[in-house]
């Protein structure tokens, strides 16, 4: 296990210090797993989330179907008629990402706002940066919100034999939903006091002349069939992938269609970023290793110990190690091994696993605020970044990630008892 541990914390250094060359190191640690047997051969294709992957690569061909389109530049047009100065656009941005983002994947979500953010940013001359960085964050937020926001809602629904609706109300009380939005309010003003300097004024002109609603009209189909993918049961694993690379070959079949130029299908297939894809490879396997090596599950029986028979204790220590490892570790096999966990020291103390559940949730989802690493919507907002010609400082991201989710997480943290552990 220690061997796990330490090449682990190795790769996250380099990662955090050398961050041109993330993709290579998350590949060459991949490699070391597998080489070294850490990570056995016969988990090497499991530990990879391809549902993710197929995702990421048929919305970036979307997107940039999209992008072409110009309705990016209308839709940066509307925004800039509707607010005052520079700080109220990024703010409205970043609330609009997060409500999108509670009925759709996060890195969906990026992938959709990101070129409207990029079009305001060229048309305002201003750094794009910050913007896409409160965008990503604000993703990862309102993934708890509801049943569909996010993976780990999803985990949490199928495990406590949870409804859409019981987001929204459970056990005769406020559930989730407004945990996570008491959060979102906070975090609001984190952004807005973030952008205060930003005060310059919009400048007003002719609205942008749509070239093609055809990519729109695919963008909003996968919203919705993503949406209504969410009941289906028994799904297989890689359905919203499906769907987004679907979508994709169709809006591409049609593009060429339109334009009779074999441009017209290479075009949307260069924009897919390989190397964000292969950064998210990279880290499915090392998460991968160090499960198979037992790291997350000696996490998980370490907090277990820590909280004894006090159940404030044992739900603050959830809430906030949550918070902290989800900041380095993919939370979807955290939150896989710490929910039959909580349900344990539920039974063993005999109370209700409401509480812990959520605290469970709310941490494991705002952890991957604190880092650059920590979330896949913080990684493909870089990887856009990057591609436009910018590169993203770790005191970039930290300066609005780490307040952001102190303000998100603290009101709910105490919601969530108020309401469940008292």
């Amino acid at each position: 296990m220690l061997p796990a541990i330490l090449l682990f914390l190795i790769t996250y250094i380099l990662m955090l210090t050398l961050s041109k060359y993330r993709p290579y190191i998350a590949l060459g640690s991949a490699l070391i797993f597998i080489a070294t047997g850490m990570l056995p051969l016969s988990d090497v294709f499991s530990s990879i989330d391809y549902n993710v992957l197929l995702m990421i690569a048929g919305t970036m061909g979307l997107v940039a179907l999209f992008i072409d389109s110009r309705m990016p530049e209308l839709l940066a047009d509307l925004v800039m008629e509707h607010v005052p100065n520079v700080k109220w656009a990024a703010v409205s941005l970043s609330l609009f990402a997060g409500v999108i983002s509670a009925f759709v994947d996060n890195v969906a979500t990026v992938l959709m706002v990101a070129p409207v953010a990029l079009e305001i940013c060229k048309k305002l001359k201003t750094n794009p940066v910050p913007f896409l960085i409160g965008i990503a964050v604000s993703s990862n937020l309102q993934g708890a919100a509801t049943l569909v926001g996010d993976t780990t809602a999803i985990m949490l629904g199928s495990y406590a034999n949870m409804s859409f609706l019981d987001f929204f109300w459970y056990q005769g009380k406020p559930s989730m939903f407004f945990a996570v939005e008491l959060g979102a309010v906070a975090s609001a003003f984190i952004l807005a006091f973030l952008f205060r300097k930003e005060k310059g004024a919009i400048p007003k002109g002719t609205r942008t002349q749509v070239t093609d609603w055809v990519p729109t009209y695919l963008l909003g189909g996968a919203i919705v069939l993503l949406i209504l993918a969410s009941f289906l049961p028994e799904k297989p694993d890689i359905t919203n992938g499906l769907i987004c690379c679907g979508l994709m070959i169709l809006g591409i079949l049609l593009n060429f269609l339109r334009k009779k130029d074999v441009s017209a299908i290479l075009e949307p297939l260069k924009a897919i970023d390989f190397e964000t894809i292969g950064l998210l490879i990279g880290l499915f396997l090392i998460i991968g290793g160090i499960s198979a090596q037992g790291v997350i599950d000696a996490a998980a029986d370490l907090l277990a110990r820590i909280g004894g028979n006090n159940t404030f204790l044992i739900y603050t220590v959830i809430v906030w190690a949550s918070v902290f490892i989800s900041a380095f570790i993919d939370n979807i096999p955290y939150v896989a091994t710490m929910l039959p966990v909580v349900q344990g020291l539920a039974l063993q103390l005999g109370i209700d696993p409401t509480p812990l559940y959520f605290g469970l949730l709310s941490g494991a989802t705002l952890g991957g605020n604190l880092t650059p690493i920590g979330a896949s919507a913080n990684i493909t907002g870089i990887g856009i970044l990057r591609r436009e010609g910018y590169t993203v400082k770790n005191s970039d991201f930290f300066q609005i990630g780490i307040p952001f989710t102190l303000a998100a997480i603290i009101p709910s943290y105490i919601y969530i008892w108020l309401v469940y552990g008292i």
